[in-house]
């Protein structure tokens, strides 16, 4: 059960905000294997000078425009969070014509007894969700 905040400057507009999420969504479906439905998502208006970073970082220019995805979700490889991480980067340029040196991504890794949603069942002797797939839970993604 992925829970994705997303930090973006006010003003963008519904569209861009919903591009953005769709693209994190698609992504962790794709990567995790998720199930569709699996889809908490908030999005935070920051006002101009909320968002704090360096002008440039690594030695690339970076705009005010930035967004901040954090993205908290069961412990995953790391072959699969630098996966995640390239898929969300990809879509999100794809979709709305941010720059890549605008995205900044973090993961908060939680332990499947750290959730709770009524409704969703956990096999106590895997510590998967019941509807995730066989193929998804060999694969070690976590629901």
């Amino acid at each position: 059960m992925p829970f994705v905040e997303i930090y973006l400057r006010k003003g963008r507009t519904p569209e861009f905000r919903q591009a953005l999420s769709a693209a994190v969504h698609a992504s962790m479906r794709e990567v995790f294997q998720i199930p569709e439905d699996d889809f908490f998502h908030v999005v935070h208006d920051m006002e101009p000078g909320d968002i704090l970073h360096p002008s440039t970082f690594f030695g690339i220019e970076r705009s005010t425009d930035s967004v901040i995805i954090r993205m908290t979700f069961n412990h995953r490889p790391p072959e699969q969070k630098a996966a995640l991480f390239e898929a969300v980067a990809d879509r999100i340029t794809a979709t709305t014509g941010m720059r890549r040196e605008d995205i900044l991504m973090t993961v908060l890794e939680t332990a499947s007894e750290n959730w709770w949603v009524h409704g969703r069942t956990v096999d106590p002797d895997t510590g998967f969700d019941t509807r995730m797939s066989p193929e998804a839970m060999r694969a070690g993604h976590v629901g």
